[in-house]
């Protein structure tokens, strides 16, 4: 059977001709092309093109219905135009001029999935679950990801006021922004206290393992390392590959994750390097509502594997693998190809990493009883040689007010290495074997 759709243009005629051949195989059953729907397609394009209140010319027409296409599959498939296209370029390296923050698309509405780290969207307050409901005097509704962040994005320096709306909040409100170069420092690291060690992921770039590498011989260059916080809060992702190589420095081999999809190369499995880089330490992940995708994976590597314990609350719950497919040397489709899992078949899409420790985000101040006495507050009490307590905990106290989530990783760090310092003093006993 044939079927010819023309599309009637006043200088050309385009016609397309499906072929479809009877008897149909079951393969080829399933792999029919709608025809209805075709002749629907072609009869609205025809429709727009004579009838619409402007002119469209065809290759512009042609270029919404991609989009349109993909728009309508999920949040995280696009048709990536130029501009779009080198955007994902520049943000796997790390640097790009706009507000810094990771969107997603939800009900129309842009939502935020996390600020990065002293970008202007995070020192403005913006956090992970607000909804972007206008981009200066335009309402974000029914507008395209990339039209939105087109127009978010912008010379450095240049300002432009969103209106956000917050989950828990009846009134909207507006924040100006001012443009900035983003320069996204993937990984950082410090000291928390003698001995408990401190690394910040803000985002998965390609360097990304080799980085956390480079942190963790540094730390445990300068002293001994009784312990490790992790912080993925308000990491939103980015390459699998990188992911794979941080949770892999904290595994000795085995699975980290796996992908499954309906094309034979998106189903991958994923194994650590049988290596621990810091040999068994206590070992504490931060994850909360803006940590997903390549953040998820390493969250749930680390748990499933009993590898660490997961401390904050509930992740984003981005389980899809997007595969960016170039049509060009400036136009591409991102699309999402498959689905990932943890090491024991978790799937986390749509439903996020579950913290073995729920810890809320809180404004916590230290009270200090005034009537309390201690030897200290006598008269003529003898010092003690010790002269750094109080400053010690001053900085606790500040700990706790500035994050609470980090003090109490580090107090729950604290509890492992003692109880593991304890399980090393206590000598095996080994009773005599019996005779018969």
């Amino acid at each position: 059977m044939r079927l010819s759709i023309f599309f009637r243009h006043p200088l050309t005629v385009v016609l397309t001709t499906l072929t479809l051949s009877l008897p149909l195989s079951a393969a080829e059953e399933k792999g029919k092309l709608p025809l209805e729907e075709l002749r629907t397609f072609a009869e609205v394009y025809n429709q727009i093109r004579e009838g619409y209140v402007e002119d469209i010319d065809d290759s512009t027409l042609l270029e919404y219905a991609i989009q349109g296409m993909l728009t309508g599959l999920d949040p995280h498939s696009m048709y990536l135009t130029k501009d779009a296209f080198q955007n994902l370029q520049t943000t796997t390296t790390g640097e790009f001029t706009g507000l810094g923050i990771e969107v997603g698309m939800e009900d129309g509405y842009v939502k935020i999935i996390s600020p990065i780290d002293g970008s202007p969207a995070s020192n403005a307050g913006l956090q992970s679950g607000d909804i972007i409901l206008k981009l200066g005097t335009v309402s974000v509704k029914g507008m395209s990801l990339n039209a939105a962040i087109d127009i978010m994005r912008g010379p450095k320096g240049s300002k432009i006021e969103l209106s956000i709306g917050r989950p828990g909040e009846s009134q909207p409100f507006d924040v100006t922004l001012v443009r900035d170069t983003i320069k996204v420092a993937s990984v950082r690291e410090r000291w928390l206290e003698p001995g408990y060690g401190y690394i910040r992921i803000a985002q998965f770039q390609r360097r990304t393992g080799a980085d956390v590498r480079k942190s963790l011989e540094k730390l445990m260059s300068e002293q001994k390392l009784k312990g490790l916080v992790l912080d993925l809060r308000n990491n939103p992702g980015g390459i699998l590959r990188a992911s794979v190589d941080v949770a892999g420095l904290f595994l000795d081999g085995g699975s980290v994750v796996y992908t499954e999809g309906r094309m034979e190369s998106t189903d991958m499995h994923y194994d650590a390097d049988a290596l621990d880089a810091i040999a068994g330490v206590p070992l504490i992940v931060l994850i909360n509502q803006g940590s997903a995708s390549a953040s998820e994976i390493v969250a749930g590597a680390l748990q499933d594997r009993g590898r660490a314990v997961v401390m904050g609350t509930q992740s984003f719950g981005k389980g899809s693998v997007q595969t960016v497919m170039p049509l060009s040397e400036s136009r591409a489709v991102k699309l999402t190809t498959a689905l990932y899992f943890t090491p024991n078949g978790r799937s986390i899409q749509a439903e996020g990493i579950v913290p073995d420790v729920t810890i809320e985000r809180a404004q916590v101040t230290a009270y200090e009883n005034p009537q309390r006495i201690s030897e200290a507050d006598l008269s003529r009490h003898l010092d003690n040689a010790n002269s750094t307590a109080k400053k010690k905990k001053k900085v606790d106290n500040d700990l706790l007010a500035d994050d609470n989530q980090l003090y109490e990783a580090l107090t729950l760090l604290k509890g492992l290495n003692i109880l593991g310092m304890r399980d090393r003093t206590i000598e095996p006993v080994v009773e005599p074997s019996g005779e018969s």
